[in-house]
């Protein structure tokens, strides 16, 4: 093991289980005012990376993107404390899904993430690992409609045509996540929102809608380094889901709803990110409490097969020295 790794280097090790100089570290936010176009999504994740030189760059674009092509309707934010709004949705009756078409994923919203893609590329210059955020097809089907209760109601009353566009969306977002990699993404960081929970679907009904879609995804993907399953929110399925063709696992290890760090580490038996509340000692503590979360997360996990970061992305509220507590540019 070298006396100082790089980041590569780190991560590597991490998955592999081999020794690490430290334990990778990586933090991810929005930048809501930014996240408008390709030059400023990069700019605003390339500024970040050079700010706190994380071992790895989760790109957090607006989570509309994936919906936008297909008739979400959007009123963009000026400010990074701003979130979008949702204006307007496609799917409002069961014949409105019979709209919904496969989409050429170099032009419109795709196309302009592609480009921010091969921004951040070039500004890393291969020396950071990188993973673009695609949402699960399950995840992408739903934000559709005008709620997720909506969507639930449509998989009851019309399965059928539910079936019809999750294909659609999972052959899209095949030939999107392919694009990522082939502009040189180290992976993809797979969310299942708040569809891979117990508060909203069954094993049985995540069996039919979520898990063929999001396997076929996946498996049809060129070979990566880094594709990582992010498990969102409480009472999580992360049991059932963590075999899935990834190389780490995400979650919220500190929703008392869900396994802790180690647990689904030896469970799983692979390589985990996480041990930072997103939520509680990053946004209301200190740095001293920040620096004791995490010799907490060092005690349990020893330093290999993890990597620190948050269990979902972080409110921009966090102080600026909790952040800096975390970050290798101010504690190396």
């Amino acid at each position: 093991m070298a006396d100082r790794m790089t980041h590569w280097d780190r991560v590597r090790a991490a998955l592999s289980g081999a020794a690490v100089d430290r334990p990778p570290v990586s933090m991810w936010r929005h930048f809501f005012g930014q996240e408008n176009s390709a030059a400023d999504l990069a700019g605003a994740m390339l500024a970040f990376q050079r700010e706190y030189d994380w071992d790895f760059m989760k790109v957090n674009p607006r989570a509309t993107y994936h919906n936008e092509d297909w008739g979400v309707d959007v009123r963009f934010s000026d400010s990074d404390a701003v979130d979008s709004v949702i204006v307007d949705r496609p799917v409002k009756r069961p014949e409105d899904w019979d709209a919904i078409e496969p989409l050429d994923v170099g032009r419109g919203v795709l196309g302009e993430h592609l480009e921010s893609l091969r921004l951040i590329a070039n500004g890393l210059d291969g020396e950071v690992p990188f993973l673009m955020t695609i949402f699960s097809p399950l995840s992408i089907v739903g934000r559709l409609t005008e709620s997720e209760d909506a969507m639930t109601e449509h998989l009851k009353r019309d399965p059928a045509k539910a079936h019809r566009v999750l294909d659609i969306v999972t052959e899209t977002y095949t030939r999107f996540a392919t694009e990522c990699l082939s502009i040189g993404a180290s992976g993809i960081f797979f969310a299942t929102t708040r569809w891979g929970s117990y508060d909203r679907m069954t094993d049985e009904q995540y069996a039919e809608f979520g898990r063929p879609y999001d396997l076929r995804l996946l498996e049809a993907l060129p070979e990566a380094e880094f594709n990582v399953l992010h498990v969102c929110g409480s009472n999580n399925m992360l049991s059932t889901l963590s075999d899935y063709p990834v190389a780490a696992l995400n979650w919220d290890t500190q929703d008392g709803t869900n396994v802790w760090l180690d647990e689904g580490e030896r469970s799983a038996d692979i390589p985990v990110i996480g041990g930072i509340s997103h939520k509680d000692a990053l946004v209301n503590g200190s740095p001293a409490d920040v620096e004791r979360e995490v010799a907490r997360v060092r005690r349990d996990m020893s330093d290999s097969r993890w990597m620190l970061g948050p269990g979902c992305t972080y409110s921009h509220e966090a102080p600026e020295a909790n952040i800096r507590s975390l970050s290798p540019a101010y504690t190396s």
